[in-house]
C-alpha cells in the first residue's frame, strides 16, 4: 500500500525518522514540483468525476484550446 503523507516541515525529520526505524516501511520525499504535479492531477480527476457524474459541465474543447 502507498500513502501520501502531508507534514509539516518541524515535524517532518521526526516522522521519517520514527517511519524508518520499520524494517516494512520505506520512505521517499517528494520534491515541491512533484507534490504539485501530484495535487494537479488528483484535482483534475476529481473533477472529471464530478463531469461524469453530471454534477459540473465540461467546457468545449474550442474555447479551452484557445485559452492556450
Amino acid at each position: 500500500m502507498k500513502l501520501l503523507l502531508d507534514i509539516k516541515d518541524s515535524k517532518a525529520d521526526f516522522i521519517l525518522e520514527l517511519l524508518g526505524s520499520f524494517s516494512y516501511v520505506k520512505t521517499k520525499p517528494l520534491t515541491d514540483s512533484k507534490a504539485q504535479l501530484m495535487d494537479e492531477i488528483r484535482e483534475a480527476v476529481e473533477e472529471m468525476k464530478l463531469i461524469k457524474a453530471g454534477k459540473k459541465t465540461a467546457r468545449n474543447a474550442e474555447d479551452f484550446l484557445n485559452e492556450l
